[in-house]
């Protein structure tokens, strides 16, 4: 590879995209890469999510559109060849269909090799094309990409089945996690010398998720229930949020806002990075019901400042947890969520540190691939099902 473009996304103070690049940035450095990182222009400095879930909708498609121009000009200039990488950190890229519409009519020689990666999208039953009905245009638009690209990365074993049993036809990577910098998240909040003990925290468990219908909220406001009914044992219930608590079920945020009237739930909306991280480093266990996160890079997080994770046991996460038993509860048991949130609760998991470290590791997985020395991660053929079951990495099991 002579040179990556790298199209990332438009930073958002409330979401992980304000450090993506970052975070990718510092492993390009690390290993030699010559990078083009190819703007793109914002609508305005907002940095919020006005029109959708996950990114803004009117500004994903500006930012989007305004840096295909960039690299329809780096094109048109000479400045793409075939020796060379255009890497979408989403798939979703307004304007993309200029690539095919271009290479098609342009020497082989001046062709370069295009990889993206997948989020989620109409191969996710729980994913927010299925929310607003954008199912029926979005698996064409999948099916165009996947006609012209070199390869779609996905997160995991699981996103590599979605994918495989909706016909798409690209060659599928399994980069098994989420872009991450652990030592990038370790500087917010002064190194790792100042990670709290586990001792001095208080008996606090969070929710970080965003707060729409897929992320399950109300499983989580069921345990608060639950625990209120077994138990005299203080513990605080708290929700974490980027920005204002917002849902695409309005009910789910009125029933959060009575538990918060009612002294059960404390709500810390409109964090900026550096505060979450900061709440993180005084939380003893941080919470998921997500039917759809695909990895989740709040994962990530809260094992970097010290926190103990409780997922659950379903998609994505036996891989992300290395299939640990202590750390996933069986979906969607409320009963076993509350047993091993009890246990996570007195004392820091033997594992702690394991997931954010082989995230850490994510961009060098993809930087192996899109340089050609990551074939282990192709999962071509009909046996893509025989890696589901094996750890990634290594940990340490007990018994209960």
């Amino acid at each position: 590879m002579r040179k990556l473009y790298y199209m990332g996304l438009e930073a958002y103070d409330s979401r992980y995209t304000l450090q993506l690049t970052e975070w990718n940035r510092r492993v390009f450095d690390r290993r030699g890469l010559d990078v083009v990182y190819v703007p793109g222009l914002t609508l305005n400095n907002s940095q919020k999510i006005s029109v959708g879930q996950v990114l803004d909708a009117h500004g994903r498609s500006y930012f989007s559109m305004s840096q295909m121009m960039n690299l329809v000009r780096l094109m048109q200039q000479g400045e793409v060849t075939a020796q060379d990488v255009i890497y979408f950190e989403d798939m979703f890229a307004p304007g993309i269909e200029s690539l095919p519409y271009i290479m098609d009519q342009i020497p082989a020689d001046q062709r370069p090799r295009v990889y993206v990666r997948c989020l989620a999208q109409s191969i996710d039953p729980d994913d927010f094309v299925h929310v607003w009905g954008m199912e029926k245009w979005m698996g064409l638009y999948e099916k165009m990409v996947n006609e012209f690209v070199t390869g779609v990365l996905a997160t995991n074993e699981e996103m590599v089945a979605h994918m495989r049993i909706a016909g798409w036809t690209a060659p599928i990577y399994n980069i098994s996690g989420l872009a991450f910098g652990r030592d990038e998240v370790l500087e917010r909040i002064g190194g790792a010398d100042n990670i709290r003990p586990f001792g001095d925290r208080p008996r606090r468990v969070a929710f970080a998720a965003r707060f729409d219908q897929e992320k399950q909220p109300g499983f989580f406001m069921d345990l608060i229930e639950m625990y209120g009914y077994l138990t005299t044992e203080p513990c605080e219930f708290v929700i974490y949020s980027g920005g204002e608590l917002r849902s695409n079920n309005p009910e789910l945020v009125a029933r959060a806002r009575m538990y918060e009237q009612e002294g059960k739930l404390k709500i810390y909306d409109n964090l900026k990075k550096d505060e979450y991280y900061a709440h993180l480093n005084n939380t003893r266990v941080l919470f998921n019901c997500a039917l759809q996160d695909w990895v989740s890079n709040t994962v990530s997080e809260a094992d970097t400042l010290g926190c103990n994770v409780l997922y659950p046991a379903y998609r994505s996460f036996p891989e992300t947890f290395a299939n640990d038993p202590n750390r996933l509860y069986v979906p969607w048991s409320i009963d076993d969520a509350y047993h091993k949130m009890q246990n996570l609760l007195r004392e820091p998991h033997h594992n702690m540190g394991l997931i954010a470290a082989w995230n850490d590791g994510t961009v060098d997985r993809v930087v192996d691939i899109i340089t050609g020395s990551g074939e282990q991660w192709n999962r071509a053929g009909p046996r893509y099902r025989d890696h589901a079951s094996h750890e990634k990495y290594q940990v340490t099991k007990i018994e209960e």
